[in-house]
Order: C-alpha cells, then structure tokens, then sequence
C-alpha cells in the first residue's frame, strides 16, 4: 500500500480537495486501484450537524455517513463509492479512544495524545485505506489522505504528529508528502511573493514532515525563476516544483499535474512502476477532451437556483455539480442564477423593493427552476411563490427533498384548495399538516437521525412517469438525508386533484412518497431523494439532465428517440444551429446511468468514466480504452476540435478560480 499526504499553507481553501482528487484521477487513469481519506481537525464527530454556512454543503454516502464536501469530488473524480470511516474528524477519534478507555483496554494506563491518539489515528488510517470502493471488490493500491486546514494550526497537531510517526511505520519508499502553497502576486508589484511557501514549507519541516512535492497555486503561471528558487530554498528539486494556476475549468487540473509530470515526481518517491505498455499521456487524452469541451460551449442554458443559503454556493455544491454535468452532456453552458428564497417574499417588496423586483427578474428570465433540500422556515413563502409561478407558467422545474415537499404544499393550497396546508417543520399544530416528520427517524438527538444514505424507490405500475423514462428502469436506488416525509393521508385527494405520486420506497416502517410528477406540464417534477450525490462528469443525474433538456426545448425529442443526443451538438454547443429532428446518435455519455441499477451498479465505471483508470490489466485497460473510444465525449471528434479551436477558445475562455478546496 502506497500513502500520498496532501498537507496545505498559507491560507485554508488553496484547493487541496480538488489537486488531491486530481492526483487519485492521474493514478487512476495509468491503472493503479485508488482510494481517498479525508481528515477534518474539528471536535464535531461528522458533517451533520453543520450549518451549510460552516464548511458548505453535508455530503451523504451510500452508508449513511454525513460527511465533508470534499469527499463529494473525491467521488466525482475517481468514480468510486466511500464509506462514513473515509472522513475522519478530531470528534471520532476521541470518542473511540475514550470508549476504549472506559473498556478497560489500555490496562490501566494514562491516556495521552501521544501514544494513544496517534496510534488510533494511524490504525484508522490503514484499516480503511484497504476497505475496497469499487464494485471488483479488489483492495486499493494508492492512498491519498487529505489533511484539512493549514499546517501549524493547533486543532491539526495531532494529526501531523501521527503522521510524522506513520511514514516510519510503512516506510519512506510507500509515504509520499504533497504539500500545497500559494504564491501570492502583489498587485502593487506585480512580482510573484515565495515567502509565505518558503515559511509554510519550514514550519512542515519543523514539525518532521518533508514536503516531497511542493504544489504551487497562484492566479497567473509561474516563471521558471520563481520555480527555482522555491527548488532551492524548500529543499526539493525543481521537477518536484509544481505550478498550478487559475484555469477556466476544474477538468482541466488532472491536464496540468500530468503536464507538470507530477507521476513521474510520485514514481520517484513511492518507486512506483506502471502496467506494461501503459503510456501516461494517452491515458490523459479523456480528461483533455473533456476540458476542451467544456472550455468550448458556447450556448447557455439559464437556470435559477431558489435556495436560502445561496450567499455560499459551497452549500450547494453538489447541485451545481450536477446541473454542470447536464449541461455539458446537453451541450450547453451553464448560466446559474442563484436567488435567495427570502427576497421574493411580498415582505422584502416593502422592506427592500430593488432586491425583490431583481429577484423575480432573474427568476423570470431563466429557462428553468430547480429549488434544492433545505431545513426551517425562512424563505418558504419565497419557494412557494416561485414554484407557483413555474407551475403556471410552464416553467421546467426540479424540486429535490425540501423542493419537493413544498411543490406539494404549493398545489395543495392553490388547486385542492387547502389554504392551510403546511409542513409540521414549520407549524407544529398546523390544522392540515400535509408534510409530517418521521417518529423513527427522530430520537431528539439531532445528529445521525435521519433517512439517510442509498435506499430504493419503485415506480408505480400503470402509471406514466416522465422521470422513469429518463431513467429507464422500473427502480432506482438514491441517497436521502430528510427528516420530514408526504403525509400519505393527503395522497389519494391531490392525485383526485392531478398530482401524481409516481414513486414509493417500502421501508419496514411505512410507504415513503418518493416522486411526484405534473402531467401535462413540459417538466414539473420532485423527488424526496437526491439525485445530486451520485452525477459523474460523463454520466449526469437524470432528473437534472431532465431539467436541463427541458430548459434547451430538447427533452421532447430526446425521449422519442430512445433517449438519444444528437450527434451534432458539439456544433450547436459552439453556436452552430441543429433541430431535433438531427437527434440521431446515442450518447453513452448520458446512457450509462440509465442501465437498471443492481447493488453494486453504482461503482460501475461507464463509458468515459471508465477510463479514468481500470483496476490493473491488459484486458480491464483495452476495454477502456475501447469504451473511451465509442463514447460521444471523448471521441476523436471531439480531439480534433479541441486541437483546431484552442488558441480561439484561449482568447474566449475567461479564467476563473477553479482549484478552490471547496
């Protein structure tokens, strides 16, 4: 087993997520079986119980755990499916020390941070770093750990400690230290600052750690004299020195560390040695393409995001992942229009009238409407109002977990007639609690209570579903995390009114209402699940790739023809017109996460996702290869429009931050 630390300087949210999932998607890519940790100093036991405002969004896994964001891209990047144990916080460790402690297991002994701490940190490390996350059921080969924060941070020492004494344990030749620092550019001088990397890359050293790879983030590229010189006072050689600067698109990090040739600085350090006939800069060819595709979109799908945290769009970040991959896969770009829910209130046109009249603006001018998961009461009357407004107007509209309830709610009190319908989350005795909670999922402990992790839902026999159609199977299995669930008692009487209850899951404890579905509406849809923890760059959720169809006038045609985009829609994504009567190839793109779902389909790499990497042989590699080949997205199509529209692409593409931890 082979250890990749990725350590952080200077300031917090440098992108050590991102550059440590891109490195786990290069190994992945050349063959070798990865897997990813990430480590949190705070003393909560999980994510849980965060306000989205604290480190952004609560990821959920397939198992149920409630954990950081990061481990979202993690997923995204490499494809494979992680457990709560891959998340470990400062809360966790303690707790199990202290457990033990009162178990009688260390014999009596004083119970310090150092040994027992860093040992049940390093133990915890190398149980889970074997736990298989892939549907061949094989045990990882690569490592990457994610240590979050900065280095010299006091709630982090123990953790640096454990790790000081862990490359010892599994020797240098399998630990390798990747430590990521930012350049700063002055704007009053202009000259690039290696200070701050020199003090953060001594204050590592100080603490028995060596930075074997110095990650260099800045806003414009590194000249070779500032390469130098942090080659020579950090005490690494200059190929060691990797220089990662803002890019218009996070596909194109994976690019840049194969070109600065981070895998050849790892095999030096970890003496790694790669399958035979493997030749790393073809294996890249995927994620190149993907990112010249993405750079290239020229048309833009407008979508507006009606949420109460939308001030961080870390609280949404899944969500925005996904509507990314759908447009992408639509051949669009993505212009999100995030709204706070509160400012379309009737009170915020008294209080703040510019605010609510550019609210409804945005929200009036978006070819779409997509209102995500949430909790309490602030800015229900918002979300109210605008899926009213979606509903009435034949506005495409996604609804997910909190959306949905409220899409219920919102047709309850303006078509069945029931002005006082209203969730128990909000009113307690409310006369007509439309929405209820779960007494089983509700001990009055907050944290881990939930409905939470991968669970089923059955489509309705006899009952036509838009959303089964883009799924293309009779089940599928999603993640929830949800407190509150449709009240079945006011099921029979809103499907009298038109409403269509389209999806159930037969827990041991009752029905659950799982979908919901406006017929005679182009796209009114809502799911208790959410479909966002499971999108792919090459395989996007379907009920977001619904929405995003929808919006472009596409979804119509795509469905007729057996789920198929066109063939053209490169040409159109760059301004070039087609109608939908040119829909004629089928994009595995989309179709891999249309298959029937089975316990372990979700792990399954699909298309270009699968050559990301395979798990290590002739065959798995050629099989990828061949996949990568077929598919519509990384087609040799599309590498020669890549090739051909680069320099105009360079001078169009206007660059944004991307490697951003978050």
């Amino acid at each position: 087993m082979k250890y990749i630390l990725v350590t952080g300087g200077v300031i917090s949210g440098i992108g050590k997520g991102v550059i440590a999932s891109s490195i786990g998607a290069i190994m992945k890519t050349v063959g070798f079986r990865v897997t990813s940790i990430k480590i949190d100093p705070y003393i909560n036991i999980d994510a849980g119980t965060f306000s989205p405002y604290e480190h952004g969004e609560v990821f959920v896994l397939d198992d149920g755990g409630e954990v950081d964001l990061d481990l979202g891209n993690y997923e995204r990047f490499l494809d494979v499916t992680l457990h709560r144990d891959n998340n470990i916080t400062t809360g966790k460790v303690y707790q199990q020390v202290i457990n033990h402690e009162r178990e009688g297991r260390y014999l009596g002994k004083t119970v310090q941070v150092v040994p027992h701490i860093t040992d049940a940190i390093m133990d915890w490390v190398e149980c889970v770093a074997r736990k298989p996350v892939t549907v061949d059921g094989l045990e990882p080969e690569i490592c990457i750990i994610e240590l979050g924060g900065t280095i010299g941070d006091i709630e982090g020492m123990p953790f640096v400690e454990a790790f000081r004494q862990f490359q010892f344990r599994v020797g240098r030749g399998n630990f390798c230290c990747v430590h990521v620092s930012l350049v700063p550019q002055p704007s009053s001088t202009g000259e690039q600052k290696t200070k701050p990397t020199q003090a953060s890359v001594r204050e590592l050293r100080g603490l028995g750690l060596y930075a074997d790879i110095i990650v260099c983030r800045s806003e414009k590229p590194i000249g070779p004299e500032v390469k130098r010189k942090l080659s020579n006072f950090c005490h690494v050689a200059p190929h060691q020195v990797i220089c990662l600067h803002d890019v218009d698109t996070l596909y194109r990090v994976p690019v840049m560390l194969a070109e600065e040739r981070v895998l050849h600085a790892l095999q030096e350090c970890l003496h790694l040695r790669l399958p035979t006939g493997m030749k790393p800069r073809r294996c890249m060819a995927r994620w190149r393409d993907l990112a010249e595709r993405a750079a290239h979109l020229r048309r833009t799908v407008t979508i507006a995001l009606v949420g109460k945290y939308t001030s961080l769009q870390d609280s949404y970040a899944s969500v925005i992942k996904a509507l990314q991959h759908a447009a992408l896969a639509a051949g669009r770009r993505l212009d999100l229009q995030c709204v706070e829910s509160e400012h379309l209130q009737d009170a915020c046109k008294t209080d703040d009238p510019v605010r609510y009249h550019e609210a409804w603006r945005h929200l009036c001018r978006a070819d779409g409407l997509l209102v995500p998961g949430g909790f309490g009461h602030r800015g229900v009357e918002g979300k109210l109002a605008a899926i009213h407004w979606a509903r009435v107007n034949n506005k495409p509209f996604l609804g997910v977990c909190l959306g949905m309830q409220v899409a219920v709610i919102e047709y309850a009190r303006n078509v069945v007639g029931l002005k006082d319908a209203t969730s128990t989350e909000f009113v307690q005795d409310t006369s007509e609690p439309l929405i209820i909670d779960m007494p089983e999922h509700n001990t009055g402990q907050m944290g881990g209570t939930m409905r939470l992790g991968r669970r089923a839902t059955e489509f309705k026999d006899g009952k036509p579903s838009l959303l089964q159609q883009l799924y293309g199977t009779a089940r599928v299995d999603e993640r929830h995390r949800h407190r509150y669930e449709v009240n079945p008692v006011y099921v029979e009487r809103l499907e009298k009114a038109g409403l269509h209850f389209v999806g159930q899951a037969e827990d041991k404890e009752a029905t659950r209402m799982e979908i919901v579905e406006l017929p005679d509406h182009p796209y009114f849809i809502g799911v208790q699940f959410h479909p966002e923890y499971l999108t792919r760059p090459t395989r996007p959720s379907p009920p977001y790739l619904g929405l995003v169809l929808a919006a472009c006038g596409k979804l119509t045609s795509y469905l007729a023809k057996g789920r198929r985009l066109t063939s053209r829609y490169r040409r159109e994504s760059t301004g070039d017109t087609s109608s939908d009567e040119e829909l004629a190839e089928l994009s595995q793109a989309v179709t891999g996460c249309m298959t029937p779902v089975t316990e372990g389909a979700r792990d399954t790499p699909a298309s270009g996702a699968a050559s990301e990497g395979s798990s290590g042989g002739s065959e798995e590699a050629a099989a990828a290869a061949a996949a990568a080949a077929q598919s519509p997205l990384v087609g040799a199509g599309d590498s020669a429009v890549a090739a051909g529209e680069q320099k105009t692409a360079a001078k169009a593409a206007k660059p944004a931050p991307a490697a951003s931890a978050q």
